[in-house]
């Protein structure tokens, strides 16, 4: 980021005019509800926000396209693209500096709006009190069939902190007790522990005080053959946590990734991420290996068990190990 050539300004500027989301639709129309609750919020008492020829504040323009927790599928990948971009060069931090809005008709409740986002603009490196990055404006047009609503450009500044050495903070650690302590440890070693009653020997995972089958409070272990197979499994799509730098499943630190619900052949089931095999591919059945992973950062040494996708194998077939 300091001083040179602007190169990376020159890659950012190729984004514009790429499409940040196509042919979007609004996820509700237009509606009395979501009016009446604006204008309680604002504390407006307009009379024209009320009754059987309402219209919708023209504020409101951005409520009816937001993605909300579900996200927006038609986002094209661009955008996430050129902010993958920038994190990498040190502009992990973001702020919305302006927002306009042009409102060429109203909008009324039962209208269905469609819309279509553009990165209208990418600034060239600028250096402000926040810290030095560069602005990005998207367009986003809001139309009720062909007719063109209402306009909102958002411009927001894509920054490394001024005066802050940008580092990933470190990885989030387990929460280690006196009733699991065993297991971690044992994973320190690369070894997959698994408790045995020393009552009934039924083996159970997590770990507990006690036996939840006869109730004893006694108990040895078993250490697991660490083959299984994905018994079920979800793929997050949450944003990245800047932690988890490492392309730790396939699609990378910045994509989706599969976490696993992992039977393993002794019989008993633990949750972890399942890597080498992309997260689209991942399905029931998977036969998988464990594998551990150590980590360094400024908290020490860290261990974790993974399970790696091993394709064309009868994993649980003779690999379950004496109990």
């Amino acid at each position: 980021m300091a001083g040179g050539t602007d190169e990376l300004g020159v890659r950012l500027k190729a984004y514009e005019g790429l499409p940040a989301s196509r042919a979007g639709t609004g996820k509700d129309p237009v509606n009395l509800p979501m009016i009446r609750h604006w204008c309680e919020a604002m504390g407006d008492t307009n009379p024209a926000y009320r009754g059987a020829d309402a219209v919708a504040p023209p504020t409101m323009l951005q409520a009816w396209t937001m993605g909300g927790l579900s996200g927006n599928t038609a986002r094209t990948g661009a955008y996430d693209e050129l902010s993958a971009l920038l994190d990498e060069a040190g502009c992990v931090s973001i702020v919305a500096t302006d927002c306009e809005q042009e409102y060429l008709r109203p909008l009324r409740p039962g209208d269905e709006l469609v819309f279509d986002t553009v990165i209208e603009s990418v600034s060239g490196r600028k250096t402000t009190k926040l810290g030095t990055g560069y602005f990005v404006t998207t367009r986003t047009d809001i139309r009720v069939g062909e007719e063109l609503a209402g306009v909102h450009r958002l411009r927001v500044l894509k920054y490394a902190p001024a005066g802050k050495p940008v580092k990933a903070p470190p990885r989030p650690r387990p929460v280690i007790n006196r009733d699991n302590a065993g297991f971690w440890e044992g994973v320190a070693e690369g070894r997959l522990l698994i408790q045995r009653c020393a009552g009934c020997g039924t083996l159970r995972h997590p770990w507990l005080p006690g036996c939840n089958a006869c109730g004893c409070s006694d108990w040895d272990t078993v250490e697991s053959a660490g083959a299984g197979t994905v018994y079920s499994y979800v793929v997050m799509h949450h944003p990245p946590f800047p932690a988890f730098t490492e392309s730790e499943h396939a699609g990378g630190a910045a994509g989706p990734y599969a976490v696993g619900l992992i039977e393993l052949a002794e019989g008993v089931r633990m949750v972890s991420n399942v890597v080498g095999v992309p997260y689209d591919k991942v399905r029931i059945g998977l036969p998988v290996r464990v594998e551990f992973r150590r980590y360094e950062d400024e908290e020490g040494a860290l261990t974790l068990p993974v399970f790696r996708g091993v394709e064309g194998e009868d994993t649980l077939a003779g690999l379950g190990g004496e109990v």
